[in-house]
């Protein structure tokens, strides 16, 4: 339960993330970082992030059979767009990757009894 709601809350933000990058280049900046990109790529990045998250949140909430592995895969991508965006806004992100383990630890604990 909590690692769907984290991915359904983590979705939503990631994606008005993306949606800021994209519509503001300036908002985020990073001078001489090694994995600088366009601000809008980050933007599309994230859009898209955000996305997957929100899609496997509604999996994992559902109790659909591909969701807890949607939910491990979303949150890791997520987890390594979240530490390479960190220059950019460091709080912010490190927040969001503490919350992917979090969601990764929970998915993948998590054993069904059969019932």
């Amino acid at each position: 339960m909590f690692a769907g709601i984290a991915l359904s809350v983590s979705g939503p933000l990631s994606i008005l993330q993306g949606v800021a990058g994209i519509a503001h280049d300036s908002l985020f900046s990073a001078a001489g970082y090694a994995y600088r990109f366009d601000l809008t790529s980050w933007g599309w990045v994230h859009l898209v992030v955000g996305v997957a998250l929100s899609a496997a949140g509604t999996g994992v909430l559902a109790g659909w059979s591909w969701g807890r592995w949607a939910g491990v895969t979303a949150a890791a991508i997520s987890l390594i767009t979240q530490f390479m965006f960190v220059p950019y806004y460091p709080v912010w992100s490190i927040i969001l990757v503490t919350l992917d383990l979090l969601v990764i630890w929970a998915l993948s604990r998590f054993h069904a009894h059969p019932g």
